[in-house]
C-alpha cells in the first residue's frame, strides 16, 4: 500500500525564475526507506517539507494514508508524522525528557504512557536512561541528534521525515547513527524519507532512492539499478556509476553464492581464513580476501561453510550480464 503519493506536486516561491519543485509524481510504499538525493539547490528539502505542510504546493496533489493532505489541518498532519533536521530542533530549556514528550503531550497521552515511551525511546536510540534530565547543552553532537530521533519517534508516527539529520557530525559519529537508524528501521519498519546530499550515506541507507536535479526528479530506483542503470550523465557523475567499490557494497556474499549456485564443503586450510556470513556485501569481501593473501574465503551460515568467494567471483558480479537484479544481490534489509 502507498503510505505517498504525489502527483504533480510544484513549488513556486515568489520573484524565483523556477519552481523549486517543478512537477513531481512518485508514490512511496509503507515501510520503505526512501532517500531524496541531490547538489544543493535541486528541491530535495522543499520537497520533504511540503509533505508535512511546511510549504504548501503551488500545484499538484499529494495524498497522505490515501487521503488529500490539504484535507487534514496542518498541525494534525504534522503530529502525525516524525520530522528531525540536521539542527535537531531541540528545545534548550527543556530536560531530554521533556523534549522527548513534546508530541504525547500535545496529542493527550496520560503521564504513565509517556514516561515508559520516554524510557523505551531512551533505550531504543542507545542512550542512558539516566539522561532524562540533562539538558541538550550537556550532550554531545552526536547524543543530540539521538535525542531528536526519539523525539520523532515520540507518538509512534508510520512515517517519519528527516532532513540531512547527520549533516553535521563527524564521520565515525555519523557512521554510527547510521547503523542505529538502520537496526531501528528493521525492527520499527516505518517509512522513512531521508535527505542528503551525500552518496555514501544515500547507498548505505536507501531502499529506493529519488535524485533531483532542478526541481525535477530524473531518476527513482535502487541504489544498485542506479549506480549500474544511470538514467543519464548527471546521475552516472553524481552517484560515480563507474566505482566498482560502491557498487560492491551493494551486492551480498550471499547473492554471489546464488548467482554462482556451486555449495562447496570445508577444506583447503579454510579454518586458517577469515570466514564470510552471506549478509555480508561484497565490498567486505574483497578487503578481507585482500588482507588474507588467499585465493578463495569461505562463506559459513549455522557454523557450516556453504560456499567459497573467489576474486572471480567479484568480478564476474561486476561484469555479469544480470548485474543489476537488485532483488537478487543487493544486500539484506
Amino acid at each position: 500500500m502507498s503510505i505517498i503519493i504525489a502527483e504533480g506536486l510544484t513549488k513556486q516561491f515568489s520573484g524565483e525564475p523556477r519552481p523549486a519543485v517543478d512537477g513531481v509524481s512518485f508514490a512511496v510504499e509503507a515501510g520503505e526507506f526512501i532517500v531524496l538525493l541531490g547538489p544543493s539547490g535541486c528541491g530535495k528539502t522543499t520537497l520533504l517539507k511540503m509533505l508535512n505542510r511546511l510549504y504548501e504546493p503551488t500545484a499538484g496533489r499529494l495524498l497522505i494514508d490515501g487521503a488529500d493532505a490539504r484535507g487534514i489541518p496542518a498541525t494534525e498532519l504534522r503530529r502525525r508524522i516524525g520530522y528531525a533536521i540536521q539542527q535537531t530542533g531541540l528545545f534548550p530549556h527543556l530536560r531530554v525528557e521533556q523534549n522527548i514528550a513534546v508530541v504525547p503531550r500535545l496529542i493527550g497521552w496520560p503521564r504513565p504512557r509517556i514516561e515508559a515511551r520516554v524510557d523505551e525511546l531512551l533505550d531504543l536510540v542507545g542512550l542512558p536512561r539516566a539522561y532524562r534530565a540533562r539538558y541538550p547543552s550537556q550532550l554531545s553532537g552526536g547524543e543530540q541528534q539521538r535525542v531528536g530521533l526519539a523525539r520523532a519517534l515520540a507518538a509512534d508516527p508510520a512515517l517519519m521525515l528527516m532532513d540531512e539529520p547527520f549533516g553535521a557530525l563527524d564521520a565515525i559519529t555519523r557512521a554510527r547513527l547510521q547503523d542505529e537508524l538502520l537496526g531501528i528501521q528493521r525492527k520499527l519498519h516505518k517509512t522513512i524519507l531521508f535527505v542528503t546530499h551525500d552518496v555514501e550515506e544515500a547507498l548505505r541507507l536507501a531502499d529506493r532512492i529519488v535524485v533531483m536535479r532542478e526541481g525535477r526528479i530524473v531518476q527513482f530506483d535502487t541504489p544498485l539499478a542506479i549506480l549500474t542503470r544511470p538514467s543519464d550523465p548527471f546521475v552516472e557523475q553524481l552517484v560515480g556509476a563507474e566505482d566498482a567499490l560502491r557498487q560492491l557494497s551493494l551486492m551480498s556474499v550471499g547473492g554471489a553464492l546464488a548467482r554462482r549456485a556451486s555449495l562447496v564443503e570445508g577444506g583447503n586450510g579454510a579454518a586458517s581464513l577469515p570466514a564470510l556470513r552471506p549478509g555480508d556485501d561484497l565490498r567486505t569481501a574483497l578487503a578481507q580476501l585482500l588482507s588474507s593473501g588467499g585465493e578463495a574465503l569461505p562463506v559459513v551460515e549455522g557454523g557450516r561453510e556453504i560456499g567459497r568467494i573467489t576474486l572471480a567471483d567479484l568480478r564476474a558480479m561486476l561484469n555479469g550480464p544480470d548485474v543489476a537484479e537488485p532483488a537478487a544481490l543487493e544486500h539484506e534489509r
